[in-house]
């Protein structure tokens, strides 16, 4: 095998490879350059070989570079040159070009030498920065469209919301609806029931009464006008609580506030019904005062202490005892009704005030459930309250307070 000249060889070796090749002495001197290297920094090798290595470096850089140098050929390892920091190197034509260096020692004739190998990383670098932009305005995109994601999320939920209390609201209605509807529904049933009673009694009592043409039938025919009296009564008094009901939801109530004796008036009413009692019921008015002035609207008084007379009489048996109080507690007027009736079932107990309710015991009697349902409303326009107790079989006791 033929063998080639060790010039030789060096040189071919040198020129074969891609990156520039560049061998400096220990005083910074360029001995060897390749064409790749010349090539890089427009020189040709007549003007680098023999020069100082300052030449490829950018001045400001010079100061730094000779203590770099230094330490580098004291220590003489394999590295690439920097450590991380950015490289850079000056063409013949004052043009700076970034550059990355692998650096190499080598001993000749008893004398160190560097090698550096030298790469224009201008393309990778522009390359570089590329991607750097081009993942800013990625990350600029991605920031915009999870905002205008976001925006249409924070809408839609608006929407949802929006979206929910419309339903919501509708249900309402349409329970409010339905609860008019049947209200409505229970209130034609009730009126019906409440006044076909009634006026069947006036007309089989008006009929007979025709009958009884005799002078000693006389005691007949009162008891039979006296029927038809009664029944007129309280088919006033359900209209007068209907026609209560539609002032109080209008709001159009005026109360006539009246100084009046309470114990008086009281009594006056407990007296008309006697007439109205089952057989071996009684009254009892409880009362410590002669004479107990209150300043209220006496309407209201008296359809309170009515109605709840009325009650303890109809949801009574015969042979009990009503008992009706009165008496000061500090400022308010105290009204009591007692009874010893049927008393009023515990799982009814939280309707009582409602309108149009009554208790499955007291459904056989005569009544519209509208009574308490108007004195509440009207005790609370004249700050004023209501409250009840009451046991099966044991009876009721009803407290109503009224502002002196």
């Amino acid at each position: 095998m033929s063998k080639l000249p060790q010039k030789n060889i060096f040189s071919i070796v040198s020129e074969s490879i891609s990156e520039g090749l560049i061998v400096v002495n220990s005083k910074q001197e360029i001995i060897i350059v390749n064409s790749m290297l010349t090539s890089m920094f427009g020189y040709d090798k007549k003007e680098l070989v023999g020069a100082e290595l300052n030449k490829l470096i950018p001045t400001k850089f010079h100061g730094k570079h000779g203590g770099h140098f230094n330490h580098y050929y004291e220590t003489s390892t394999k590295r690439k040159m920097a450590g991380g920091r950015q490289l850079w190197g000056i063409k013949k034509d004052g043009t700076q070009i970034p550059v990355k260096i692998g650096l190499n020692p080598f001993k000749y004739s008893d004398e160190t030498y560097i090698v550096a190998l030298v790469i224009d990383v201008t393309e990778s670098l522009e390359a570089e920065k590329k991607i750097i932009q081009l993942n800013e305005q990625l990350e600029v995109k991605i920031k915009q469209r999870t905002a205008e994601l976001q925006q249409s999320v924070t809408q839609l939920e608006k929407e949802i919301s929006k979206r929910k209390e419309i339903e919501k609201q509708i249900t309402k209605a349409l329970e409010k609806e339905k609860e008019l509807n049947d209200l409505k529904s229970e209130f034609l049933t009730l009126v019906s029931h409440e006044f076909k009673t009634p006026l069947s009694n006036i007309l089989i009592s008006s009929t007979l009464i025709s009958k009884y043409k005799l002078a000693e039938q006389q005691a007949n025919r009162e008891r039979h006008i006296q029927g038809i009296q009664k029944k007129i009564h309280y088919l006033t008094g359900i209209l007068n609580d209907f026609l209560s009901i539609e002032k109080l939801e209008k709001g159009n109530v005026k109360y006539d506030k009246t100084l009046f004796d309470s114990i008086y008036y009281s009594q006056k009413i407990i007296d008309e019904f006697e007439i109205s009692l089952k057989q071996g019921q009684a009254i009892i008015f409880d009362h410590q005062e002669s004479v107990l002035n209150i300043n209220t609207d006496i309407k209201t008084f008296d359809l309170i202490l009515t109605n709840l007379i009325t009650n303890a009489i109809k949801y009574s048996p015969n042979d009990t005892t009503i008992t009706v109080s009165l008496h000061l507690e500090e400022n308010n007027l105290n009204l009591t009704v007692k009874d010893n009736g049927y008393g009023i079932p515990e799982a009814d107990q939280k309707h009582v005030f409602s309108r149009y309710f009554r208790g499955k015991n007291g459904s056989l009697a005569e009544g519209t459930g509208i009574g308490l349902n108007i004195i509440k409303k009207h005790l609370e326009n004249l700050g004023g309250n209501i409250q009840f107790s009451s046991k099966v079989n044991q009876g009721t006791t009803f407290n109503v307070n009224i502002p002196l």
